[in-house]
């Protein structure tokens, strides 16, 4: 990545802190009136999106440079509109996987789940506590994903595009979440086709295609060029999802800010699980799996089986065609360079997912 770019990027990325800062600014304004207690859940949900990546924003604002656009307050705003959307997502799935920690640190239902073991509830209460205020903070930050979104300066027309793959990131990812929680009840994984699909719905869509193909409609792009960059979202969605799975299997919590074992716990269908049960190994692997008094032993030994199986390495090789099959949409005569260049860097973050 050359000076300007990163330049660029650095000043992106304070642009999108400052609209970020300016609303849970007033918010918090606005809570403090209400009670102490909102406004310190409003102080939790608001350190959620401190010090990530910003990658959701990064992908909106680069593409808006790459195309020529030159309202970067415009650009910043949807940005922030798509961060909040990154965090309403995280804090819900955090409830829903039952997870109290990100990053190694307690998160909203963690950090409410502490605070009510500190009054003296029961573990049962506590945890009720912690994943309650986890659905209200998720609640909050998705409504106001919408509606960062609708104080954004653009004409009527860009404004209802804009709203509209809001709106498909959200209805998109809600499927995927569905499907990911109905799957473990089939004793059998779906096929890899099945995990896929619910991995574009689950990830794709709100990560990788919708912020592309916000930058790009507000930037003012043809049809066929938000085409292109619809299906390099779509792909490279999909190649980051796979990468995730086996980060979630393989990877150091340290590194991937998952809490350990969790998808093994939760007996997640994954495209490792569905390339795992066509071999012989599936019988031990199922039987450890979804088990809360999952050990260390047996997480040991389910990664030597799904390794001893080929599940990895087919998995991983997974990872790498649809990272190839993204690049290739993008190699169309009338992408412009620039976009190539600009977004073909993203591949790197898939392969950085996959465990050594």
């Amino acid at each position: 990545m050359d000076k300007d770019t990163t330049s660029a990027g650095s000043i992106d990325g304070r642009l999108v802190d400052d609209v970020l800062t300016a609303f849970f600014t007033r918010e918090k304004s606005r809570a403090k009136v209400v009670h102490a207690d909102y406004h310190a859940m409003w102080e939790h949900l608001e350190a959620c999106t401190a010090g990530g990546k910003r990658f959701r924003p990064r992908l909106v604002m680069a593409v808006y440079r790459l195309l020529g656009g030159c309202d970067t307050t415009a650009a910043a705003t949807v940005a922030a509109s798509f961060e909040l959307l990154h965090t309403a997502l995280i804090v819900h799935d955090d409830v829903v996987d039952r997870d109290y920690t990100r990053r190694g640190v307690p998160n909203i239902s963690g950090t409410y789940r502490n605070l009510a073991a500190s009054y003296g509830s029961s573990p049962e209460r506590a945890e009720h506590t912690g994943l309650s205020i986890g659905v209200i903070a998720g609640d909050l930050a998705l409504t106001n994903a919408y509606r960062l979104l609708g104080e954004v300066d653009a004409g009527h027309a860009t404004r209802r595009r804009l709203s509209g793959l809001l709106d498909e990131a959200v209805f998109a990812s809600a499927a995927g979440e569905l499907l990911d929680v109905l799957a473990p009840l089939d004793p059998m994984p779906q096929p890899v086709a099945d995990v896929l699909d619910m991995a574009r719905l689950k990830t794709a869509v709100y990560s990788f295609e919708a912020p592309l193909l916000a930058g790009a409609v507000l930037a003012g792009a043809e049809d066929q060029l938000v085409n292109a960059l619809g299906e390099f979202g779509r792909c490279i969605g999909i190649a980051y999802q796979v990468a995730d799975d086996l980060a979630g299997v393989f990877g150091d919590e340290a590194k991937t800010g998952k809490a350990g074992w969790g998808d093994l716990r939760e007996g997640k269908r994954t495209a490792l699980m569905s390339h795992a049960a066509t071999g012989p190994q599936w019988p031990r692997i199922s039987g450890l799996l979804a088990r809360p008094e999952l050990t260390a032993a047996d997480v040991a030994e389910v990664r030597g089986l799904l390794t001893e199986s080929g599940a990895r390495d087919r998995t991983e090789h997974l990872a790498a065609d649809f990272t190839e099959r993204a690049l290739q949409a993008l190699a169309q005569p009338f992408v412009p360079q620039a976009i190539r260049d600009g977004l073909a860097p993203i591949s790197a973050v898939v392969s950085e997912r996959i465990p050594a």
